[in-house]
């Protein structure tokens, strides 16, 4: 049996049912040792525009499987850890097309922010692909004073749901559907209390070295409907100060970033102030349920990244330079452009079911895509969602890309998964 086909006939098991199991429980429910099994079963299918040279195939198939083992240890109610194991295998139908669902699907590049990635290959060909990481390796520890977490972990920061200024550990692609489980980075990240409604924290992440490592500061607070924070450090060779702010106005959620970057090097576009070693990221949103049946939800957000583009048909010389090149797969630039605009609707149909809408837009070549998706509860623990992608704008000629989302591919995504 070929390794594509117990890979699948083992995700399918797995989508049909999730485990727990409990491996130990002290008599005074204090201790707790526990076992979670989560497997996912994911079919993209995508047809590209007509450009032979960025895709040769224009009808492809990706077929993606994980399946993730998670350790709960509860010590007593100060102290727990959490240790995730994950297989994953990724079966494509053409070797030219391997990167078709890339904004779609959990990046497969090398996890910044990891003194050891703890992530191997088990099988390797033009075509498929299957591997097995280290994901989550922690421990918590809760004293009267705060928090403080070490090892390899989860950390998501802002208040962003599709965009983010300040998110500069794991950032989700504003396409990608799954995001379920944030890469684990390696981390040493201390809160302490200041009163019941502040705290300051010190966030340390380590990379393969100083350069490729981040120490942040982050002091956060609120007043009634305000809640805000100030983030600054460095993060690799970048020093940024960042503040958050997010409130409560007329029942309607709003909700603000602002980053400040000193680089490095120098930007490939123009920087603030004429100043090409500085450059800013910008969030606002906001976020409003209408009392129309069940509750309609609706959030809109605006991104301006000075990491980006002026033109996006610059992108493939760019990609020559390495620092560009380094930045766009560490997730620093969610858009190759300057500016780009999403909105999302969503509306829970019954229980069991719930379906969205997401449409996002390059303000500076009107290009974009959108995006209808559909979530099932069919089980206690299983679920089925199903997504499309639908996109338009200038389409790529002679191997250049035209715009920012006229060269992505329409696309169907389907996901299969189970999880307690």
């Amino acid at each position: 049996m070929n390794h594509k086909l117990l890979i699948i006939i083992i995700a399918l098991i797995f989508a049909s049912s999730s485990f727990a199991i409990d491996l130990y429980s002290s008599k005074d429910g204090e201790r707790y040792v526990g076992l979670d099994i989560s497997g996912k079963l994911t079919s993209l299918a995508s047809h590209a525009p007509e450009d032979a040279i960025i895709y040769p195939d224009r009808d492809t198939l990706t077929e993606y499987f994980r399946l993730r083992f998670g350790l709960n240890v509860t010590y007593n109610d100060w102290i727990n850890g959490n240790f995730a194991y994950e297989q994953s295998a990724r079966w494509l139908s053409s070797k030219a097309t391997s990167g078709t669902g890339s904004s779609f699907l959990p990046s497969q590049v090398k996890a910044s922010y990891r003194i050891e990635q703890l992530d191997w290959e088990i099988s390797e060909t033009d075509k498929f692909l299957y591997r097995h990481e280290i994901d989550r390796a922690y421990i918590a520890m809760h004293p009267k004073w705060g928090q403080a977490t070490i090892g390899r972990q989860g950390i998501g920061l802002g208040r962003g749901t599709i965009f983010s200024a300040v998110d500069i550990f794991a950032p989700f692609s504003p396409l990608e559907v799954d995001r379920e489980w944030r890469r684990g980075v390696d981390a040493i990240r201390i809160e302490k209390n200041m009163s019941d409604t502040s705290s300051v924290e010190l966030i340390c992440a380590f990379g393969e070295s100083w350069e490729k490592s981040a120490l942040l500061g982050r002091a956060r607070g609120y007043i009634g409907d305000i809640d805000g924070e100030l983030l600054f450090g460095k993060r690799a060779r970048d020093t940024f100060v960042a503040g958050v702010i997010s409130a409560s106005v007329m029942d309607a959620e709003v909700h603000s970033e602002l980053a400040f970057f000193r680089t490095h090097e120098e930007q490939p576009e123009s920087g603030l102030f004429s100043n090409r070693h500085e450059t800013a990221k910008f969030v606002l949103g906001s976020s409003y349920t209408f009392n129309i049946g069940n509750g309609l939800t609706w959030l809109t957000e605006y991104h301006y990244s000075g990491f980006g583009l002026k033109d996006v048909k610059d992108i493939s010389t760019q990609l020559l330079n390495q620092d560009f090149r380094e930045r766009t797969l560490r997730g620093d630039m969610q858009i190759l452009g300057r500016q780009a605009i999403a909105s999302q609707f969503s509306y829970p149909f019954r229980m069991d079911m719930n379906g969205s809408l997401l449409v996002l837009q390059s303000l500076q070549d009107s290009s974009g895509t959108v995006s209808p998706s559909i979530n099932w509860d069919f089980s206690q623990h299983s679920s089925l969602i199903g997504s499309v992608f639908v996109p338009w704008g200038d389409k790529p000629s002679s191997g250049i890309i035209q715009s920012e989302y006229g060269a992505t591919p329409i696309s169907l995504f389907i996901q299969l998964r189970s999880y307690f």
